[in-house]
């Protein structure tokens, strides 16, 4: 399914600068996934219902402040959070793989042995909440 088609019931943001997508990764220390950078440069961020999941795609800014505050780096090392489900629940890149798969994560009690495997990418991650 086309990404537009994913996100039609959500509120979308302008576009991100390749300087932004820059300033996050060397702020993050990761390369971001391909297909979430084009995501990025099309959409900086979005929030609504991908299906019946509420979704809230954080802006590029909005990246390394999260991670710092979630302190993704002391108890998830390797995982760089991207989204949230609008509750208790973080979605984000698992960078220990080549592949970077998308995993779910409780923002209480965050431990890799919490963490679930959602998508092997952000695009699969997408047409999985879609349904």
């Amino acid at each position: 399914m086309e990404i537009t088609e994913i996100l039609k019931a959500c509120r979308l943001n302008s576009g991100a600068s390749e300087e932004a997508i820059h300033d996050a990764e060397l702020a993050l220390g990761y390369s971001l996934p391909s297909d979430y950078v084009k995501f990025l440069r099309a959409q900086n961020g979005v929030e609504g219902f991908v299906g019946n999941n509420y979704l809230i795609i954080w802006r590029v800014e909005e990246l390394s402040p999260f991670n710092a505050e979630y302190e993704a780096a002391k108890y998830v090392p390797g995982l760089v959070l991207f989204a949230s489900s609008g509750g208790g629940a973080g979605y984000g890149f698992d960078t220990r793989e080549v592949s970077m798969p998308v995993v779910s994560v409780e923002f209480i009690g965050m431990d890799w042995s919490e963490a679930d495997r959602v998508a092997g990418n952000f695009t699969e991650f997408l047409n999985s909440l879609a349904g």
